[in-house]
């Protein structure tokens, strides 16, 4: 986005239905953000675990992805790759259940956000320390569309 262009569309405002439009073609992220501030929230007010579990669990789930990137890999591959086969209305209830889970064990979902934190951690530093031009993995989920805002 041009600078133009952003500046033009902070003066001018959202209005719904692009909001509306936005939250239709990346419902999974946005179910994802809304999911990590409940857990945020239900995890720092001790709502049912406290933030020690939460840190322990993304800890853990940090260093499994830097240590077994190979099959923490592939199964966050598979659970990504279900949700996205899957038609409109099951991702929704996916979501659903994302945030549900946010509220009541924050941990769980904490620890999978440290898999894919521990995996990203091992990719980027052995591309690194390769000397590889990188460019970030398409995602294969929004075929054909442009990358958001």
């Amino acid at each position: 986005m041009s600078k133009n262009k952003l500046s033009g569309k902070l003066k001018e405002g959202v209005s719904v239905q692009e909001l509306e439009d936005f939250a239709r073609k990346y419902s999974t992220e946005v179910f994802t953000v809304v999911a990590l501030i409940i857990g945020c929230i239900s995890s720092i007010f001790n709502f049912f675990t406290g933030p020690t579990w939460t840190i322990l669990f993304l800890t853990l789930g940090t260093v499994l992805g830097i240590f077994f990137p190979a099959p923490v890999d592939k199964g966050l591959k598979q659970l990504y790759d279900f949700t996205f086969k899957q038609e409109k209305m099951t991702q929704l209830i996916l979501g659903s259940v994302k945030i549900i889970i946010a509220i009541f064990i924050p941990f769980a979902l904490f620890a999978i956000m440290g898999l894919l934190a521990g995996t990203s951690y091992h990719y980027y530093t052995r591309r690194g320390q390769t000397n590889i031009q990188m460019k970030p993995p398409q995602a294969s989920y929004h075929k054909g569309d442009e990358e958001h805002d």
